[in-house]
């Protein structure tokens, strides 16, 4: 496959302009970052495509690989039953359980899979945040949002999406466009980094970059 060949079909599909997710007139790093935030409430007006899932994923290609073992495998999930079984088998909101999140009527609808035929052991965890990190930034890149799952029970979520014997979920990313008003507060190292809400808008506390040197 040629280089940048889904990145030029997402535009073939999706088309170009001012209100297109273009991926030429591409956003630096910083940006990307503070876009990135961990969203658990999506729009249901916007619906997320095969396409689009499988650009993420296509940073699998071109990313470090611990080893280069390579060991990471992907199941693609769009609007549809198979996005009904896993959101009956996610938790979203541990932090904050008075709230229910994702509250009715926002939830994702479309999901990255990420899998291995391997256990899970230093190495392969390694990969796995490479991985998702690198498609949450082409997410976002591509204009969408996106979270990490790791609440869920891995045999059941596997039996029900009906996935080969010996691939076992490692992870889920949740992806769509996000309704949420998400904030991050700076705050001293030793303070409370417990994420809340206030009015509306999800405040998400990080260390001062000064505060992580030692």
């Amino acid at each position: 496959m040629a280089d940048n060949y889904l990145e030029s079909r997402y535009e073939a599909v999706f088309g170009k302009g001012p209100k297109a997710p273009s991926l030429k007139q591409r956003p630096s790093l910083d940006t990307l970052l503070a876009k990135n935030r961990s969203v658990r409430g999506y729009k249901k007006d916007y619906v997320v495509h095969e396409l689009q899932l499988r650009t993420m994923v296509s940073v699998n290609s071109r990313i470090p690989s611990a080893m280069n073992q390579q060991a990471l495998r992907f199941h693609l999930v769009t609007k549809g039953p198979e996005a009904d079984i896993v959101n009956a088998n996610i938790k979203l909101g541990a932090a904050l359980p008075e709230l229910k999140l994702p509250f009715p009527g926002t939830e994702p609808e479309a999901f990255i899979i990420v899998a291995s035929e391997k256990e899970e052991n230093p190495m392969l965890d390694i990969d796995l945040g490479i991985s998702l990190q690198s498609m949450l930034l082409k997410a976002v890149e591509m204009g969408l949002n996106g979270i990490i799952v790791k609440n869920f029970n891995p045999s059941k979520l596997a039996g029900e999406l009906g996935m080969p014997e010996g691939m076992r979920p490692l992870c889920v990313l949740a992806v769509g466009k996000s309704c949420e008003t998400i904030q991050t507060v700076e705050v001293e190292a030793g303070a409370s980094l417990k994420y809340y809400r206030e009015e509306g808008i999800h405040y998400v506390p990080k260390i001062k970059s000064e505060d992580l040197l030692f």
